[in-house]
């Protein structure tokens, strides 16, 4: 937590890929943009933005990778 708060000046569970400082990457998964919207961390911990994942890839510091991730299995 101290660690991205540094790097982000934003707390865990509120970080966001915009208004990163200049320099630090966002990788998104190439499937995230298949998802008719997705949520992001608002800054802080008490808000979250709702967003067409294709407004992520207009950010400068973004790179859509495929296979990024890796699928899990749903909880029984």
């Amino acid at each position: 937590a101290d660690e991205t708060r540094e790097l982000t000046g934003m707390e865990i569970g509120g970080v966001t890929p915009v208004g990163l400082p200049t320099g630090l990457p966002v990788w998104i998964d190439a499937a995230v943009l298949d998802r008719e919207r997705v949520v992001i961390g608002g800054g802080v911990r008490s808000s979250k933005l709702f967003l067409d994942p294709r407004e992520l890839t207009k950010l400068g510091h973004v790179e859509v990778v495929a296979d990024l991730a890796r699928p899990v299995e749903p909880a029984p």
